[in-house]
């Protein structure tokens, strides 16, 4: 035989050598929720080692993770039952959590990269991502309240934006307004291909933010559809964005390799809360090696072509590297 692929596979050394892909913690970004309170942390039951934090504790978490090498964030916030409404109102309201929170980490980390969520559902009492009229999810009406909630996040500080919503325009949209406001050097990193999952679940436990009636299936993407993914990159391309999100990533590899391959945008992925509970959930089982599951699954993600990953396992995996 002339070719032997196990001839470099003999060694660790060898292995290392022609390995294709890498993992590195300046790929992960490092999902976190913020409450109101002071002096608190409370872990979500659903995501093992994943805690809510007040602000206080929150800039002492993120103190402990740059440390670590971890550069970039995303931040959602659980906002109390009693402020939310039908219009989300307090997702723009001044002195507000998520917009204090904002300020008081970019004045504290200038250095990082933090992702700031703008969507309706931790506001909304229906728990929709956009404005509910008899039942039915209103997207253009519901646009100028994200613009408003985006150029809050920028007056705060934000320097990258995270349109979850998936209402038709909103990145166009907020392009502009965020233009029109004087912060064009706000980006965008749109939630491109994000997928009605069942794999959101612990996320809604954290946030508190389920839907109150039906399902999110008029607006999030049909999990059967591929090229559906490229009719909403070509739109998020042509209305500014500058990342383009896959979202679940585990369930939809295929669809970050699809994306990679017919865009030049750089390609993030959410490995979501529910791809992070069954690893830890097996691994505590002792069904399966957790730390091992982690890196072959991050590692999976970045092999089909994600530059950026939201991921829960950003921490544990920063620590494993510094071991």
């Amino acid at each position: 035989m002339l070719q032997r692929p196990r001839r470099n596979r003999q060694s660790a050394v060898i292995r290392s050598m022609v390995e294709e892909t890498r993992l590195s913690v300046k790929d992960m970004m490092f999902p976190l929720f913020v409450m109101e309170g002071q002096n608190t942390q409370t872990e979500i039951s659903s995501m093992p080692g994943i805690y809510r934090f007040t602000l206080d504790l929150l800039l002492a978490e993120i103190e402990s993770c740059v440390k670590l090498g971890i550069q970039s964030f995303a931040l959602f916030p659980q906002i109390p039952e009693s402020k939310k409404d039908s219009m989300a109102t307090e997702s723009y309201k001044n002195g507000n959590i998520y917009t204090e929170s904002i300020y008081e980490i970019s004045q504290r980390f200038p250095e990082i990269s933090l992702l700031t969520d703008v969507a309706m559902d931790p506001y909304s009492s229906d728990g929709h991502d956009g404005i509910v009229k008899d039942g039915q999810i209103l997207n253009d009406e519901t646009l100028p309240v994200l613009a408003k909630m985006a150029i809050a996040q920028a007056q705060a500080g934000s320097k990258l934006i995270g349109p979850s919503d998936m209402m038709d325009g909103r990145v166009g949209y907020l392009r502009q307004a965020l233009d029109d406001a004087g912060y064009s050097q706000v980006g965008i990193m749109a939630y491109t291909a994000k997928y009605a999952s069942a794999f959101y679940g612990p996320f809604r436990d954290a946030l508190e933010s389920a839907p109150k009636f039906g399902d999110k299936k008029s607006y999030q993407m049909n999990p059967a559809n591929r090229r559906e993914a490229l009719i909403e990159a070509e739109l998020d391309e042509m209305e500014g964005a500058d990342f383009l999100m896959v979202k679940p990533a585990l369930a939809y590899l295929d669809i970050i390799a699809l994306l990679k391959e017919n865009s030049h945008l750089p390609i993030a992925a959410y490995n979501v809360s529910g791809e992070y509970a069954m690893v830890k959930a097996a691994a505590q089982n002792g069904w399966i090696d957790g730390e091992k599951a982690m890196l072959e699954s991050l590692l999976s993600i970045k092999r089909a072509g994600a530059q950026v990953i939201l991921t829960y396992f950003a921490k544990e995996f920063a620590q494993l590297k510094l071991a």
